[in-house]
């Protein structure tokens, strides 16, 4: 079992960045591959980031070159860092790990003003 938690949402303007953190708890953190997801009102779910338990990263075509996934397995820790925001990257920003399940944390709001 493996429990979620994100942090680091808010409000910025276009051409900001934000840091977006989920805290992972409850199992062998570094085994998992871990993933960011975002759904916009109205739209569905998407995959933004991913990261393999070895450190293999891939990226929606339309974050490439501004968003970076990373993990700190000592801290139990993936982190969104989101360089040159848009408007169209206003979403609830999901956390989620996998392995043999599947596990979700609760979103984090991002809200990119023009």
């Amino acid at each position: 079992q493996v429990q979620l938690v994100e942090s680091g949402g808010g409000l910025v303007q276009a051409g900001g960045s934000l840091r977006l953190s989920c805290a992972a708890s409850g199992s062998v953190f570094s085994s998992y591959f871990m993933d960011w997801y975002r759904q916009a009102p109205g739209k569905q779910r998407e995959l933004v980031a991913g990261l393999t338990s070895g450190g293999s990263a891939n990226y929606a075509d339309s974050v490439k070159g501004r968003f970076t996934i990373s993990r700190d397995n000592a801290k139990n820790t993936v982190y969104l860092q989101m360089n040159s925001l848009k408007p169209e990257d206003t979403a609830v920003y999901y956390c989620h790990a996998w392995r043999t399940g599947h596990y979700w944390g609760q979103g984090t709001q991002v809200t990119v003003s023009s």
